[in-house]
Order: structure tokens, then C-alpha cells, then sequence
């Protein structure tokens, strides 16, 4: 089952929270938070939702303020657990998993330290770690460095570069793919799949459908502090991180591992950013919900 084409709930305050679904519709449900900028179509790979049936898995990919169909409203990392806590309500789910993929990873986390009694098991794919821990931003370029520092203080610059780059995307949604250059092979190979370059041109088409701001805010919380702990976290949280990641150095997920009360961890040695998500995002559903084992700092190899 392929992800529909989307849909929307209201909260009380009346703001749309859009989202999409894929998977099994009677199975443990699955919030999936998305990278940036991206949206509810980054589970539309038909492989994903054969995964998520395999897996029992009810895949939902919840769109933040601002992206896609959601409606803009103040929200920061903190507090964006109680959305979802509303959304869970609104769509009648008690229990449920948490998975950030990249970027989303953040909000994962932030659901996990917040909704303890909610939320089983949260999971983190290739994502980034607070900036203000030592060692994080070191691990970055400087190129990105200096990205983060425009969405921290000059948010209105950073709204300038991406209203460009939303009009290059709306002119031709595949030139995203541009941004891949300087990956590794792992990287390159899967984003020469046909569906997987169709996932990546909609779901960044779909970050910019309202405009650039809810890009920008994105971008600008990530640059903060997150406004918690991650020692504070007493659910079990699950991190996948490829070796050969360039995007989100792989130094991120080991922060996060040492940071965590009860890390489960497999860093694999020859995926990178995209590829770990790609190849193995079956084994990463069966682990977020099956609960694996306490893995520290564990090396995966590659599927045969």
C-alpha cells in the first residue's frame, strides 16, 4: 500500500494538520516525523508501504506548520509534542511509535521526552543532535555552519535563499536532486532509482506549497537548543546512522547514543544519508517495533 495523497484533521484552535498514510491500516501505528524541507510524501516509495504492511505497521507522516496541508502556527521543537499529542487524539490513537527521519529526528526525541506515557518506542534515522553539546558543531562544514547561523539570527536572509530555490523547485521539482552532488557512491546509487527521485521532487515540492516560512521556522529550530535533555528521556529510542553519512555526520548519532538513558544503536559502514532509509527501512520498522535489544555502538554490516 503506497502512501495516499494526503489529508487533514483540526485541532481546537482550528489549524489544519496535514498528513498521509501507508502500510496496514489496522496496525501499530507509526508517526513518522520528515526531514526538511520535505513533507507528508516522503513514505510514497510503494517498497515503504510493502514494508509497513510486512512490519504490522500503520504508518502515518505528519506534516508540521506551515508544510504541505498543515497551517502555520507557533510551535517550537518542546512544544510541538503536544500537536501531536492532539493529532493522536483527533485520529483516535492512545499508543503509538515515534520515527524522524533526518531532520525530523528532533521531534522524535522531543515526542519521546514529552509523551512517555504515550509514546512506546521512538526512533531516529539519520538525524542531527543539539547543537549546543560539545562536539556537534565541529562535526559539521562550515558551509552548513554558516546556513545554520542565517537561520538562527537572520531568518529573513534564509527566507530569501529558499524563495529562490522554491521557485527553481516549482519550475522543475527533480533539480533537487542537485543538492546530492557531493555524496557518496552508496548515496548516488539510490538516488539513481527512478521512485526514489520521484519521492525526493514531491516531497520537497510539497515543503514550499504555502511558502517559504514553514521551510525557514524549520531550519531556525534546528539551530536552537532543542529546549530538553536528551538524558531527561526515559523511553527507549532507536538511532540508525550510516558510516558513510555527509550530510548528517555520523559523529551526530554517536552524541545522541552517549547522551540517551536507553539507546538502541546500529550505525552501518557502507550506507550513507539517504541509502541507510532506502535499503533498510524494513529492518528499521521491525526494530522500532519490535523493540530489538540494547545495542551499543553496535557496526552493522550490509544485506547480502
Amino acid at each position: 500500500m503506497s502512501t495516499d495523497s494526503g489529508s487533514f484533521i483540526r485541532l481546537r484552535n482550528g489549524r489544519a494538520v496535514g498528513f498521509a498514510e501507508f502500510g496496514d491500516p489496522s496496525g501499530f501505528p507509526v508517526l513518522h516525523f520528515h526531514g526538511f524541507p520535505s513533507s507528508r510524501f516522503e513514505g510514497s516509495r510503494p517498497d515503504n508501504g510493502v514494508a509497513a504492511q510486512r512490519c504490522g505497521a500503520r504508518v502515518i507522516v505528519v506534516e508540521r506548520p506551515g508544510i504541505g496541508l498543515s497551517d502555520p502556527q507557533p510551535y517550537t521543537i518542546a512544544t510541538w509534542p503536544d500537536i501531536v499529542s492532539e493529532f493522536a487524539d483527533v485520529i483516535g490513537l492512545d499508543r503509538f511509535a515515534v520515527l524522524g527521519l533526518s531532520a525530523g529526528g528532533k521531534y522524535s526525541a522531543a515526542c519521546a521526552w514529552k509523551l512517555p506515557d504515550r509514546v512506546v518506542r521512538a526512533g531516529i534515522i539519520s538525524g542531527t543532535c543539539p547543537y549546543d553539546i560539545p562536539g556537534a558543531w565541529t562535526a559539521i562544514s562550515r558551509q552548513d555552519q554558516m546556513f545554520y547561523r542565517i537561520a538562527s539570527w537572520t531568518p529573513w536572509l534564509l527566507r530569501l535563499v529558499l524563495w529562490k530555490f522554491a521557485r527553481d523547485i516549482r519550475k522543475d521539482p527533480y533539480s533537487v536532486l542537485s543538492l546530492f552532488s557531493d555524496v557518496p557512491a552508496c548515496d548516488h546509487a539510490v538516488l539513481e532509482m527512478p521512485d526514489v527521485q520521484r519521492v525526493f521532487a514531491q516531497s520537497v515540492a510539497g515543503a514550499f506549497a504555502r511558502g517559504t516560512h514553514g521551510v525557514a521556522h524549520d531550519w531556525k529550530l534546528e539551530a536552537r537548543p532543542w529546549g530538553f535533555s536528551l538524558g531527561d528521556i526515559r523511553v527507549p529510542v532507536h538511532i540508525w546512522h550510516g558510516n558513510e553519512d555527509t550530510i548528517q555526520p555520523v559523529e551526530h548519532g554517536r552524541i545522541l547514543a552517549d547522551e540517551l538513558s536507553q539507546p538502541h544503536v546500529r550505525f552501518f559502514p557502507e550506507e550513507g544519508h539517504v541509502s541507510v532509509y532506502v535499503n533498510h527501512y524494513e529492518e528499521i520498522l521491525d526494530d522500532l517495533l519490535s523493540g530489538g535489544t540494547s545495542r551499543d555502538d553496535r557496526e552493522t554490516t550490509p544485506n547480502a
